[in-house]
């Protein structure tokens, strides 16, 4: 059975998808730009700001789920400019306790929005 997932706390969906698909007890969040909804705009600063902004909304989302950090499995981190890994790494690893989910990690041509980092999680249970 499929549940599409919308938590209040992240920014909505900007295009024809769902903030996070649950399948089976799988969880499936849509790649996370580093919106604060409560602002509509780009959490102010640079790489590191912005990481931490799309780790609150993927929390969020989570949480929405009934699922926790613990639950991710597997990560994609988005970076405008691999330039940017050390610092983006550095937030990530603060975020996520061993044992660490899977990730990739990897400079993309252009985020929306011109964002500096985007990132997708995959959550079971």
């Amino acid at each position: 059975m499929k549940r599409i997932i919308n938590s209040s706390k992240a920014p909505k969906a900007a295009g024809p998808y769902s903030q996070a698909v649950e399948v089976n007890g799988t969880l499936y969040i849509s790649g996370q730009l580093p919106i604060d909804a409560a602002t509509g705009k780009f959490a102010e600063g640079g790489i590191r700001e912005q990481t931490e902004q799309c780790l609150k909304n993927i929390a969020y989302i989570l949480e929405e789920a009934g699922y926790g950090i613990s639950d991710v499995v597997k990560s994609t981190v988005l970076l405008a400019n691999i330039n940017d890994f050390a610092a983006a790494n550095e937030v990530y690893g603060s975020f996520y306790k061993e044992p660490y989910p899977a990730r990739i990690a990897c400079q993309a041509g252009k985020l929306p929005m011109n964002a500096l980092v985007e990132i997708e999680t995959i959550a079971t249970k």
